[in-house]
């Protein structure tokens, strides 16, 4: 780690992806953001693209400008002076929103519908949209304070990205109620299916990967999970019958947007069991769901969104160890320039995509 007397002098202007509306990201030079006493400056090393961003870009559906980019990690290269716990040179991993805890929600672990949590913490310019796709990222003070992770010797920044995806994941797993032995199926093995595949092993439970890419069901059986299948090759219904004495799945994860996922997941879960909508981020977005399954049949539908201050720790402590892989779930390691590429590669998943990085 390089020492403080040795990091770069700051400039004044830096580069950045700006989204300008019409699905368009422009590579634009833009002040590097001015920080305030209790906040610091990181420079970027590592953001990955995410889906909600891509469903932001794509769909426009927040208005212009903005600088996305939330799965932030860098160097601290400028403190403010009443910043205590970190100093230039620390490498860490920023979270882009944190709750107030004493709200109603905040009271009842609802996290992400608070209203401060709702404020973004991370910018690089413009309304603060996360900042991660530009070369310097102001962190607000709430975030220095609550939401900076420092990153230990022997962990990559790349590494460290994954740490609010990965609590994302466990987040949605602790809303579902998972129970060790239960048997769960993630319904998409992409970059957050994969995690959430690792997360539920670390629960102890069996977990069932389907997705229709088998590279990605390769990875999926790689990263330890004991039934990888392709809906379109395998009786998915048959083998998940056979793991539960024919009761059907405890536990559905729909970790793919396709709105047609939520009937399968409905159909794989038994009488009693729990669906659990992780990809459905849209506003007005419709799904069709056999209301009699919810009734007669008890099963329960359920979502999850955001992260959990509460699980920061743990994310932390399983991508540290290495008890769940994230390395291995990066295709792609992009400069800023190619981040339109990057987007249409994660819109677009192949056999040789899986998670984009940009790298600055």
């Amino acid at each position: 780690m390089e020492c403080e007397a040795k990091l770069p002098h700051i400039p004044e202007m830096m580069k950045a992806a700006v989204y300008r509306g019409d699905s368009k990201i422009c590579i634009e030079t833009v002040p590097v953001p001015l920080i305030g006493e209790k906040e610091m400056l990181v420079r970027v090393h590592t953001c990955g693209i995410c889906g909600t961003d891509l469903k932001k870009i794509e769909r426009n559906l927040i208005p212009p400008p903005r600088i996305f980019g939330h799965e932030i990690a860098g160097t601290v290269v400028q403190v403010g002076r009443d910043v205590k716990n970190f100093r230039n040179g620390d490498r860490v991993a920023l979270h882009h929103h944190i709750p107030c805890g004493e709200c109603f929600f905040c009271r009842k672990k609802f996290y992400s519908q608070c209203e401060f949590y709702r404020r973004t913490g991370t910018t690089a310019g413009f309304e603060p949209a996360g900042g991660g796709f530009a070369e310097y990222v102001r962190a607000m003070d709430w975030i220095v304070e609550r939401g900076s992770v420092r990153i230990p010797e022997g962990v990559s920044f790349e590494e460290a990205s994954f740490l609010e995806p990965l609590n994302t994941c466990l987040r949605a797993l602790e809303s579902a109620g998972l129970e060790p032995d239960e048997v769960v199926v993630i319904l998409g093995q992409g970059p957050v299916g994969l995690l959430m595949m690792q997360a539920a092993l670390c629960g102890n439970a069996l977990t069932v990967g389907l997705d229709l890419l088998e590279r990605r069901l390769e990875i999926s059986r790689n990263l330890g999970a004991p039934c990888a299948l392709n809906p379109k090759k395998d009786d998915v219904a048959s083998v998940i019958g056979k793991l539960t004495e024919g009761r059907g799945a405890d536990i559905a994860i729909v970790a793919t947007p396709d709105p047609q996922a939520v009937a399968t997941a409905m159909r794989l879960t038994r009488r009693g069991g729990r669906v659990m909508l992780f990809a459905q981020t849209v506003p007005g977005e419709m799904i069709p769901v056999d209301a009699s399954m919810i009734c007669m049949e008890e099963k329960r539908l359920i979502g999850s969104y955001s992260a959990s201050v509460d699980l920061q720790p743990v994310a932390a402590d399983l991508i540290f160890s290495r008890k769940v892989k994230v390395a291995e779930l990066i295709s792609h390691r992009l400069p800023l320039d190619k981040l339109s590429e990057g987007i249409r590669m994660a819109s677009n998943p192949s056999e040789d995509s899986l998670k984009v990085v940009i790298q600055l």
